[in-house]
This record gives structure tokens, C-alpha cells and sequence, in this order.
């Protein structure tokens, strides 16, 4: 197996210095990358999907029951946590789990943390960590194809709270992430689709390049070709480093990357959190703020429709009113709305939208209810 690693830093007064991200080639292997010496005490956390894999069976064997409670086993100084998956386990408790296992392991502010799963155990595991005696290290090992792009590069920690999406949180990045592409191999569709939303959603904010290859290597990409697939997390890790370098606390351009959350967050709590996945929320709220741009005045009509009729060719929902949505109860645009004005990337009354003139060409702006309304 080889490694290749790539650096990036915080700014200067964020408090934090930098991120190593190490990319591994071949099987995922955990037990040779943690087994081997010491480094103090370590609480590792994962969710029972995760912990199924066969990949992650010589890592886990090694862990045995310390009595305490069924979820949590350990071995010298390493704790291990098997937390439930899935959104609907993206809470202030499993939060709390985790911080209630390190003050049981006497864990002291020297240990770290290190989440193994996707976007909601990277998440939780940075804002546990971000927490405990006031800030322990965190470590990352990203399982899906959505952490491996997105939601592991950053900082942005967090935890649902009211059936809202990320409304807890803090800014906690992780010290290390340790890729292995070929997780993505062992994921079910839904959550690989997801994680392609999100890689979507980068290419059309920073790289035509990247766009390029969607647009021409559709089959290729949901075959899973490793080839095309590492090419994409390189420059969606790339692309979303340069703009966490320039703009850590989201004051500026980063909250671009917030292009189809708005919408996709609201939809995400208006059908239940867990109904519909992360990234299929996020590509249906690019779909809305491409019309939102086009009755804004902002994007052509060919624009929009060329970009959806290509997230349309990958299986998104591009329809107004989503299927997740059909047979819903009236007054879905008001809850939808209702949802959108709690998201936490307001700054005012006026709800605050990311969208598009063109590829690469994006800006961030307030919209009125009407406005809103009349894409939904």
C-alpha cells in the first residue's frame, strides 16, 4: 500500500494550525494503522453499520467488553463506541455518549478522539471532542464518499437538535483524516448517490474540469470506477481546503458551499430527518436555487436546464415537489419556508440563498418569502 498526503492550514487566528489528509491505497486496514505503538489514550467511535464491515473486523476483534454498558468495549488504553446509524442518531445524547465514555475512561486532555464513519459520526465525534475538558484532539476516518469530499474537511462540528438540521455545533477541525477510497465500495447506493451530491456541488461551485468529467463519465461514476471516483475526492478535498484556508469561520466566500443546503436542509425537516438522505436534499436544493436564480434575473433558463437535466441523469428528484414530499398534508410550502428561515446561515429576516449566475459564478444574497415561494 502506498500513501499520498496532502497539508493544509487555518488561518492565523483561527486557534487551530493545520490538517494532514493521508489518502491509502488499497483495503481499508484500521489495525495497522492504530495497532502499532502508543498514543495515549484514544476513544474511537462508529456506528453499527460501520462496524459490520468485514474490513473492520481485525480492527474491532481486538476491543473486548469492559462491563459498563453493551455499546462501548475496550482495550488498554483505547475505548471503543458503537453508537446507532443514521441521521435520526445525530443527537445532543449520542453526543453526550461520547463524552459520558471518555470521563468514564478517565480520559484526560491529552486524548483524542477518533470518529470511523461518515458525515453524522464525523460531526458528532468534533463537536464531542470540542466539548470534552474544553477541547481534546480529533482524528478522522471517513467511510463515506459525502465525509471523504465534504463533510469531514472543514471543521464544522455538530449535532440535529428539534428535528433541525446541524443546530448545534461548533468549528473543531480534525488534526488528521485517514481516506481509503475503496470504502465507497462497500456503500449502498442511497448513501453513495448522496455522497455524489455533494462532489456535484463542488465541481459546480469551483472546477469546470470536474464538471467536465460529470457530464461525460456518468456511467463510469456509478459504476464506481476507482479511477474516475479518486480523482473527484482529490479535487473536491483540494477545492474545499483552499477555501477553509482563505475563510475558516464562513464570513465570506465559503458560504458558497452552502449551494442547495438552505432549500435541501429544509426538506431534510420538513419529511424527517433520515427520510431522505444529505446529499439527495442538497441536489434537490440546487434544482430550486437554479429557478430561484432564473426568476431572480441572475442565470439563463439554458443554464439551469442543462444543469439539471445532467443531476437528473445521476437519479435526482428534480421535481418541484419532490417524492419524499407526495401525499404530504397541505401547507408544505409554509413548513418548507418555516424551516428555511430557522436555518442557521441567516443574518437577518430576509432568508439568505446561494445561487448561481453560471458555472463557477456564484454569489450569496438575501430573497423574500415570495421569492421562496414561487420556486416551491
Amino acid at each position: 500500500m502506498s500513501v499520498e498526503t496532502f497539508t493544509f492550514s487555518y488561518p492565523k487566528n483561527s486557534g487551530f494550525e493545520s490538517t494532514s489528509i493521508n489518502f491509502h491505497s488499497g483495503s481499508p486496514d484500521l489495525e495497522g494503522l492504530f495497532c502499532h505503538g502508543t498514543e495515549g489514550q484514544r476513544l474511537f467511535v462508529t456506528d453499527t453499520s460501520i462496524a459490520s464491515l468485514p474490513s473492520m473486523k481485525p480492527f474491532i476483534s481486538r476491543f473486548t467488553d469492559d462491563g459498563s454498558r453493551p455499546s462501548k468495549t475496550r482495550v488498554g488504553n483505547d475505548i471503543l463506541l458503537t453508537v446507532g446509524a443514521g441521521e435520526s442518531f445525530k443527537t445532543l445524547e449520542t453526543v453526550i455518549e461520547m463524552v459520558e465514555a471518555a470521563l468514564e475512561g478517565n480520559f484526560n486532555r491529552n486524548s483524542t478522539f477518533i470518529a470511523i464513519g461518515g458525515g453524522v459520526i464525523c460531526d458528532m465525534t468534533a463537536f464531542a471532542a470540542s466539548m470534552f475538558k474544553r477541547g481534546v484532539s480529533v482524528r478522522f476516518v471517513p467511510t463515506t464518499l459525502l465525509a471523504m469530499v465534504d463533510a469531514a474537511i472543514g471543521g464544522k462540528s455538530g449535532c440535529d437538535f428539534k428535528g433541525y438540521k446541524n443546530m448545534i455545533g461548533s468549528f473543531w477541525p480534525a488534526s488528521t483524516l485517514d481516506v481509503w477510497p475503496k470504502f465507497i465500495l462497500s456503500l449502498p447506493e442511497k448513501e453513495f448517490v448522496s455522497g455524489l451530491g455533494e462532489a456535484i456541488k463542488t465541481a459546480l461551485l469551483f472546477s469546470p474540469e470536474m464538471w467536465k468529467m460529470f457530464t461525460e463519465n456518468a456511467d463510469r461514476i456509478l459504476r464506481r470506477d476507482m479511477n474516475v471516483l479518486h480523482r473527484i475526492i482529490i479535487e473536491c478535498v483540494k477545492a474545499k481546503a483552499a477555501i477553509v484556508e482563505e475563510d475558516f469561520r464562513e464570513h465570506g466566500r465559503r458560504a458558497f458551499l452552502n449551494l442547495g443546503h438552505t432549500f435541501g436542509h429544509a426538506l431534510e425537516s420538513v419529511a424527517g430527518l433520515g427520510t431522505i438522505t444529505h446529499g439527495e436534499a442538497v441536489v434537490w436544493g440546487i434544482g430550486r436555487a437554479l429557478d430561484l436564480s432564473v426568476r431572480l434575473g441572475l442565470c439563463s433558463e439554458g443554464y439551469a436546464e442543462k444543469t439539471k437535466e445532467v443531476l437528473s441523469a445521476y437519479g435526482y428528484d428534480m421535481k418541484v415537489r419532490p417524492s419524499v414530499l407526495e401525499g404530504s398534508a397541505d401547507g408544505t410550502k409554509e413548513r418548507l419556508i418555516g424551516a428555511m428561515k430557522k436555518d442557521k446561515k441567516n443574518i437577518s429576516s430576509e432568508i439568505r440563498v446561494t445561487i448561481q449566475k453560471g458555472l463557477c459564478d456564484t454569489l450569496v444574497t438575501g430573497v423574500s418569502d415570495g421569492d421562496i415561494e414561487a420556486v416551491l
